[in-house]
């Protein structure tokens, strides 16, 4: 009887919530391992959360958009894992103004958070395909999350090095920051402004420090170590500053 009694609270014990995060390759580059010197934030975001309490498990891939993140099936993978009391991040933009229909990637989406459609033929899968607004892909990605029982964070795409008089050019104006954060506003998810975060920063240490210590000599969007680094940083204080996160109890 004892022996029965134990092995039920065995199968009872309520798992580890688990935070998911998805996006592109400046959340995880290439198999996350460093390919090529470069690296994405959320391969370091779980040095700031407890993960005696809560896993954290990246299932971002490099050049996805919010729309091919979903037509190529990675969201369905991911959502049919998720329980009620996870969590997840995403982060998308940086690939979504890309074209629409290009025989390279064909992962554009329209740009604004509208009902915008277009039909076009998708050279890359041979099929006719439904076009829609990052927007609408990002509204998806919340409402599927939440159906589920998740709570969701949008956050806003890192900058990348790109500059002008001194300053971080930034996305918070009729781009894909702006947009991000309308979304998470019609959805009720939360919002971290992550390019802000970052931004700032950067003002701060001055062009040819970003470059050096954060960029190198790669491109200027993806990060090497000690920017993938700053950035898992700046995404922690955001959960950390953001009112009614509960994800933040989870950090160390």
């Amino acid at each position: 009887m004892l022996f029965g009694l134990v092995f039920c609270s065995f199968l009872l014990k309520p798992t580890k919530p688990v935070l998911y995060l998805i996006g592109d390759s400046t959340v995880k580059n290439g198999k996350g391992k460093g390919d090529g010197g470069l690296w994405g934030w959320g391969s370091y975001l779980h040095d700031y959360f407890d993960t005696t309490h809560i896993s954290v498990e990246n299932d971002a891939l490099g050049g996805t958009s919010s729309r091919t993140f979903q037509t190529k099936g990675l969201w369905d993978k991911v959502l049919e894992k998720i329980k009620p009391g996870d969590y997840v991040i995403m982060q998308f933009g940086h690939n979504d103004s890309s074209p629409l229909d290009d025989t390279a990637r064909a992962r554009g989406t329209i740009n604004g958070v509208g009902e915008e459609q277009k039909e076009i033929y998708n050279p890359i899968t041979k099929m006719k395909e439904v076009v829609h607004t990052y927007g609408w892909y990002m509204r998806k990605f919340v409402n599927d999350a939440k159906g589920k029982g998740a709570t969701v964070v949008v956050v806003s795409p890192i900058p990348r090095n790109s500059w002008k008089d001194g300053k971080v050019n930034r996305n918070n104006v009729n781009s894909y920051g702006a947009w991000a954060k309308e979304v998470a506003q019609q959805t009720g998810a939360y919002f971290i402004d992550l390019n802000k975060l970052i931004a700032d920063i950067y003002d701060k240490e001055g062009e040819y420090k970003v470059k050096t210590t954060y960029f190198g000599t790669k491109d200027h969007t993806h990060t090497i170590l000690a920017g993938a680094q700053l950035n898992a940083k700046c995404v922690a204080d955001g959960i950390r500053a953001t009112s009614g996160l509960k994800l933040a109890k989870y950090l160390k």
